[in-house]
C-alpha cells in the first residue's frame, strides 16, 4: 500500500469542497505548485489531481497548473476532472500524467469508456464516486442509478490501471473512510482498488491495509495537519514489507 496525497483544484487554488459541495468549499492553498513541492519533500510519490471547475463544466480548465506539477519531474500524477474525449484524455497524457480518471462519461457512455480503456491501456482509472451504494457524476452534482459493485464488476474486465472510490459522505469530513463499502469493492473486483475520501489518522491507513487496498488518497487532513504526510507514507510502507 502506498499513500497519495490530493490537490483539488478551483480557481486556480487548492481547496476542498466538504462532501463534495461546491458551495462548501475551504480554501487551503493559492500556489498549488508550492504545495506539490512541499509533499515531494515528505516524501511523497504519487499525486492526486481533481479539476474541479473542469468536473462541473465538463471539461479540462486547470491545465496549465497540471503541466507545471508533471514538469517538475517528480511526481506521479492521477488526474481527474471533466474527461469527457479522447482530445482530453490525450492532452494530459501527453503531460506525462500516469493515470486518467474518468467517471462521468464511463457511467453515462460506458462503450466509449471501453474503448479509451482498450486504447490506452493501463492508463485509465475509473473514478467510482458514490453516496451511499449509488454513483455520483458530474463533479458529485447528479445522482446516478447504477450501484457501485454492479458497474465495478463491468469496467474491471477492461485494462484499466484501478478503481478508484470514493465515498462522498465521507470526503473532507475527517471520520474515517467507509470500510465496509471499500472492502465489499475489493473482493468484488481483480483490479487496484484505490481508497478515497475521510482518511484522517494512521488507525484509518492500518484499517485500509488490512483490506488490501492498492493505495490512500489523503487531502484535508494533510492541508488541516491532522496527519502527517512523511508519517503516513512510511507507515503504509512499513505494513506493505511486512504483510
Amino acid at each position: 500500500m502506498y499513500i497519495i496525497p490530493a490537490i483539488d483544484l478551483r480557481d486556480g487554488k487548492c481547496v476542498r469542497l466538504i462532501q463534495g459541495q461546491y458551495h462548501r468549499q475551504i480554501t487551503y492553498k493559492n500556489d498549488p505548485l508550492e504545495q506539490a513541492k512541499q509533499f515531494i519533500e515528505a516524501g511523497a510519490q504519487w499525486l492526486h489531481i481533481v479539476d474541479l471547475d473542469g468536473a462541473k463544466v465538463g471539461r479540462p480548465i486547470n491545465t496549465h497548473t497540471i503541466s507545471e506539477i508533471a514538469a517538475l519531474g517528480q511526481l506521479k500524477l492521477q488526474v481527474g476532472g471533466g474527461l469527457r474525449d479522447e482530445t482530453a484524455v490525450k492532452e494530459l497524457l501527453d503531460m506525462r500524467v500516469q493515470r486518467v480518471i474518468i467517471g462521468t462519461k464511463a457511467l453515462s457512455d460506458f462503450e466509449w469508456f471501453c474503448e479509451i480503456a482498450e486504447k490506452f491501456k493501463g492508463k485509465i482509472a475509473l473514478g467510482l464516486d458514490a453516496r451511499g451504494a449509488n454513483v455520483a457524476t458530474h463533479g458529485w452534482i447528479k445522482d446516478n442509478p447504477q450501484q457501485i459493485l454492479e458497474f465495478a464488476n463491468k469496467a474491471a474486465k477492461l485494462p484499466l490501471a484501478a478503481i478508484i472510490y470514493t465515498d462522498i459522505t465521507k470526503d473532507g469530513m475527517m471520520a474515517g473512510p467507509n470500510f465496509e463499502r471499500t472492502k465489499a469493492l475489493g473482493e468484488a473486483v481483480q483490479i487496484p482498488v484505490i481508497a478515497s475520501g475521510g482518511i484522517s489518522k494512521i488507525d484509518d491507513i492500518k484499517k485500509l491495509a488490512e483490506l488490501g487496498v492498492e493505495a490512500g488518497i489523503i487531502g484535508r487532513a494533510l492541508y488541516e495537519g491532522t496527519l502527517n504526510l512523511a508519517d503516513a507514507i512510511n507507515t503504509a510502507k512499513q505494513l506493505s514489507s511486512s504483510a
